[in-house]
């Protein structure tokens, strides 16, 4: 037991410590500013996503004042409790002390966790009620005892309220439960008290679609346009090769023991349902904690009689692999040794980075230059000015970090924002960023073109936009804002 404490203890602090070393660098991804802006105005849902994570946007800034560091913060203590998780679950599948470090090293090596742990986004809480909703249910299969259903149904009801996605981990587990003990199970109270539970965890939310015209649909049309083939979706689970290996063992695993075929039959389902719907390959990862603890399991049970030399080259294989591919995850290194790690070079004032981390600069300048603008105006034109984002990457710049100027709340036909209106209708001043000419041309009749912003490292979108002041509104600013809402997720 001791020596399994000090294994527990020693990969989770690895773990966090490697977020917090990312967590400190390079600045806010767009998302991660539209999800701290919507705590700005909490409610039962938003037009992408369920209200959890704007509860704990509200929690960041009552706590840490939307710091960098202490934002991400709840994202990397997610990942650290789905560490702990994968070691009780291989501990829970009746594996001993190699298996419950190889579950706990499979997790650490797969690599796409670290960028999951660190940005502010429902997908590391998505994969955290995953991981603890298998927990229970292997709980309740060793133990019999009820009350782990209702955890599980407590467990969904939360999931629900933070990535919709879980709906496909309800439907693979009500699917795997036929195959349960012959079904048994339905004959059960427990498990229907479990399922009241979720569905009133996630009525409030379900009465906030309903109210709202179910924006989620049209988001989901959106994101549908964006997304890449089905095939695709199976092609990327390939890029992970030996922690895959690790996983397809863990469903053989499941499949062949009895008590817990039940879930290897809903990662089945969960795998193929997501294919077919052609869903972002990291949705799937969500599943991977199970399939690395059953994994786990079962290559200790391989390797049962064999030389120690075995485990110990399977461990530094996986660590191996994965070590390399950290500063491409999460921010580890300042931005100048990132790139020269990256072999990244500078072309024509630019280097490109990658999207997510290309999403982390140029927010403060853009913020910079619109309240030197807003400064410029008179005491009167500034009581009576709006400032227009473009995007929600934007406007959430300008609602987070611009707390820091003084500015006024930004507006933006975008997402979310889109909901919260246009301000003040009859604005003398508007300070357009990010649209372009055609746009403030078309809703003003005078316009000044103030400057186009570039930025180094920025991503694309963001280099090359301009910002205008506006003046005399040559439209009906409700009509204008009303008839855009069919193009809120263009």
């Amino acid at each position: 037991m001791k020596r399994t404490t000090i294994i527990i203890t020693s990969l989770v602090t690895f773990k966090f410590l490697i977020q917090i070393l990312g967590n400190r660098n390079y600045g806010f991804h767009r998302d991660e500013l539209l999800h701290l802006s919507v705590a700005e105005h909490l409610d039962w849902g938003f037009m992408e996503f369920p209200p959890f994570i704007a509860v704990l946007g509200k929690l960041s800034g009552w706590l840490f004042d939307y710091s960098l560091v202490g934002t991400r913060l709840f994202s990397s203590l997610a990942g650290c409790l789905i560490l702990v998780l994968c070691f009780q679950m291989a501990k829970s599948l009746s594996g001993k002390t190699f298996a419950i470090l190889l579950a706990g090293i499979s997790c650490l090596s797969f690599w796409p966790f670290y960028r999951n742990h660190t940005l502010f986004q429902p997908v590391a809480f998505d994969q955290l009620f995953w991981t603890l909703g298998f927990y229970y249910l292997i709980r309740f299969v060793n133990t019999k005892q009820g009350k782990y259903l209702l955890f599980t149904g407590l467990v969904l009801g939360l999931g629900l309220q933070t990535k919709y996605t879980i709906l496909v981990w309800a439907l693979a587990v009500f699917v795997g439960l036929i195959f349960y003990e012959k079904g048994r199970l339905f004959k059960n109270r427990w498990l229907y008290l479990a399922g009241l539970l979720a569905l009133l965890l996630f009525l409030p939310n379900l009465l906030w679609q309903y109210e709202n015209n179910f924006p989620l649909i049209r988001h989901l049309q959106a994101l549908g346009a964006q997304e890449g083939s089905s095939p695709d979706f199976g092609i990327a689970q390939l890029g992970y090769p030996l922690t895959l290996v690790v996983g397809l063992l863990g469903v053989y695993f499941l499949n062949k023991q009895g008590k817990y075929r039940f879930l290897g039959i809903a990662s089945i389902i969960i795998f193929s349902t997501m294919w077919m719907l052609g869903a972002k390959p990291y949705y799937l990862f969500s599943l991977y904690p199970l399939l690395f603890a059953a994994g786990a399991v079962q290559i200790e049970a391989l390797l049962l009689g064999k030389h120690m030399a075995w485990r110990i080259l399977i461990g530094a294989l996986l660590l191996g692999l994965a070590l390399p591919q950290i500063p491409d995850m999460t921010p580890v290194l300042p931005i100048e040794t990132y790139t020269k790690y990256a072999g990244l070079e500078e072309e024509a004032g630019r280097v490109e980075l990658t999207g997510d981390y290309a999403d982390m600069f140029g927010w403060e300048e853009q913020v910079k230059l619109v309240d030197s603008i807003y400064q410029s105006l008179s005491p009167a034109e500034r009581s009576q000015c709006v400032i227009w984002a473009e995007n929600y990457g934007e406007a959430g710049a300008l609602q987070i970090l611009g707390k820091a100027y003084g500015l006024p709340q930004p507006i933006s036909r975008h997402g979310s924002f889109w909901l919260w209106g246009y301000d003040n209708p009859d604005a003398t001043v508007w300070i357009s960023l990010g649209n372009e000419q055609p746009a403030v041309e078309y809703a003003f009749e005078e316009t000044e073109l103030v400057k186009v912003i570039y930025h180094k490292y920025a991503i694309g979108e963001e280099n090359g936009i301009p910002v205008y002041i506006c003046r005399r509104p040559q439209v009906d600013i409700p009509q204008w804002w009303a008839d855009f809402e069919p193009y809120v997720f263009d």
